[in-house]
């Protein structure tokens, strides 16, 4: 009887150690996955924490891109830097009288050789949906559109109300063709008034007249001597506004021009980078 009592006990015994030593493994067991669990936890932390440093990175760089660098000069025409950081050795390439014949090309030629320009336009080359489209293209290439009057007069020969109606229908018919209004204005011969500028003030856009050009003199409607002399003219200096037209020989000689430019050091400056009126 007593054996029988003694190995009941023991077994009683047995049965106790192992139902302990389960629980210790399972404990065990459930610390690990908590172990295992609390790196993943930090992990998407840090992943979370990274994607938010991106978008304040993307975020600034969005804003430095449209901060302007220079800008236009009243007195002279030319173009400045705003800050002694930034490159002043530039010029500004402007094609005037677009799009008559030429606009198109000429800017296919800047686009290939990645030169930017402003391509001031009038309203009279812009009278069927060929003409549209044409400009449409220009600008989706990227290059600025500007405000060169609708039927290219002398300004001081119109009353008030006729200088208003040349500029801002023009910039209305721009706007319906791209989307966008014109942000500087170009008076035909350089000939601005008090109601130009005015007006020009109120459509928020900047006057810009020009430091040198040559193609509409008549020794230089040949395409070498108008690259000769774009390249090596007297007036040709830093912060340089060039005047070009939608012309045969212009559109001839606009590869050697830039080429010229560049080879004496000159940066194409991006429209793009010069102050607005809004800005």
């Amino acid at each position: 009887m007593k054996n029988i009592l003694f190995l009941i006990v023991a077994l009683f015994m047995i049965l106790l150690l192992i139902g302990c030593q389960t629980e210790s493994n399972q404990g065990e067991s459930e610390q690990e996955e908590e172990n295992i669990q609390e790196p993943v936890e930090e992990e998407s932390v840090k992943e979370e924490e990274v994607e938010d440093r991106e978008g304040e990175i993307e975020l600034d760089v969005t804003v430095n891109e449209h901060q302007p660098l220079y800008r236009v000069n009243q007195t002279n025409w030319a173009i400045e830097p705003i800050s002694e950081e930034t490159n002043s050795q530039v010029v500004l390439l402007t094609i005037d009288d677009a799009p008559d014949q030429h606009a198109l090309e000429m800017a296919n030629t800047l686009k290939t050789l990645e030169a930017p320009a402003i391509f001031f336009v009038n309203g009279h080359f812009l009278q069927d949906q060929e003409q549209q489209q044409i400009l449409k293209e220009i600008y989706e290439m990227g290059f600025v559109i500007g405000n060169h009057t609708y039927t290219h007069p002398n300004l001081s020969d119109l009353s008030e109300e006729q200088q208003r109606e040349e500029i801002i229908a023009l910039n209305d018919l721009v706007e319906d063709i791209i989307g966008e209004r014109p942000k500087f204005f170009r008076a035909p011969f350089g000939v601005n008034t008090d109601v130009s500028n005015a007006v020009a003030e109120e459509e928020e856009m900047v006057v810009m007249n020009w430091t040198y050009g040559y193609d509409w003199e008549a020794d230089y409607t040949e395409a070498d001597a108008l690259a000769e002399i774009m390249v090596n003219a007297p007036e040709l200096r830093d912060g340089a506004n060039v005047l070009m037209h939608d012309r045969a020989w212009t559109r001839e000689a606009l590869e050697d021009i830039v080429i010229g430019l560049r080879e004496k050091d000159y940066e194409i400056v991006n429209p793009k980078t010069i102050e607005t009126v809004s800005e």
